[in-house]
């Protein structure tokens, strides 16, 4: 497979603190083709092991290539119950194409259901060299079926992981049916969060030590859906299935 060069695709602008309005689209993908752009997207596949067995967070689901689908300019990420377990898919651009400040949306249909967990986050390119938290995580758009009708968006950093003090959860009325947008407008000073272009919640810390602010690097992109796990909960409906989470359009504005 033949891989665009990193550097091509890391855009770092001086005018890093331009208010949204002012910013013009940079890249987007709508899915409008009958393939994933290999050049672009990766998938992670497997349960993790045996590095990250649950990958990491004791989550059930085996991903797989064969649980994602782009069909009528829409990208399909299947939940499934088989008889071996589950299946989902997750898809990353790590390698390919990674960020530095700017507002960043996904346009997506959540799946619905106790024990789903599908998100849109970003994680610190330089992950392989100083390791998870340090890394910098920024979860743009996290929904678990256990709590209907809410939202989570979450900060990781090595100053605050786990159970983390950089988060927001919001109840939002009828977030579950159609599509909404979930997206992040990054500066060098801080991220905010939007849900349908209304604020939901604001990070501006004060220290940018580099365990409370690792947000002044390149980030890359994470669609998923997970099943059961810490966080998703280890109930899980099996009527619920197949699910799907649903994105008409990835876009990055700078």
């Amino acid at each position: 497979m033949r891989r665009i060069n990193a550097i091509l695709f890391f855009i770092l602008i001086s005018s890093a603190t331009l208010s949204a309005q002012e910013r013009e689209l940079v890249w987007e993908d709508n899915f409008d083709g009958e393939n994933l752009n290999s050049e672009i997207w990766n998938f992670e596949l497997g349960d993790g092991c045996p590095n990250l067995c649950g990958w990491g967070n004791n989550e059930l689901q085996i991903y797989t290539e064969k649980n994602h689908e782009l069909k009528d300019g829409l990208l399909t990420l299947t939940a499934r119950h088989e008889n071996d377990g589950y299946s989902s898919s997750k898809i990353n651009t790590q390698g390919n194409l990674e960020f530095q400040y700017g507002k960043i949306e996904v346009k997506a249909k959540l799946p619905t259901g106790k024990g789903l967990w599908p998100a849109f986050w970003m994680l610190g390119s330089n992950i392989k060299e100083v390791g998870w938290p340090l890394c910098g995580e920024i979860d743009i758009l996290e929904y678990v079926g256990k709590e209907p009708e809410t939202i989570f968006t979450t900060l990781h950093t090595a100053d605050s992981h786990g159970s983390s003090i950089n988060t927001r959860k919001d109840v939002v009325k009828g977030i579950e049916e159609g599509f909404h947008i979930y997206a992040i407008d990054w500066t060098k000073d801080k991220i905010d969060f939007y849900i349908d272009k209304k604020l939901f919640y604001s990070f501006l810390p004060k220290n940018k030590s580099v365990e409370v602010w690792p947000f002044d690097q390149p980030f890359y992109m994470i669609l998923n859906v997970a099943i059961g796990g810490n966080f998703g909960g280890a109930e899980v409906d099996d009527s619920i299935f197949p699910q799907e989470f649903v994105i008409d359009y990835v876009r990055v504005y700078q």
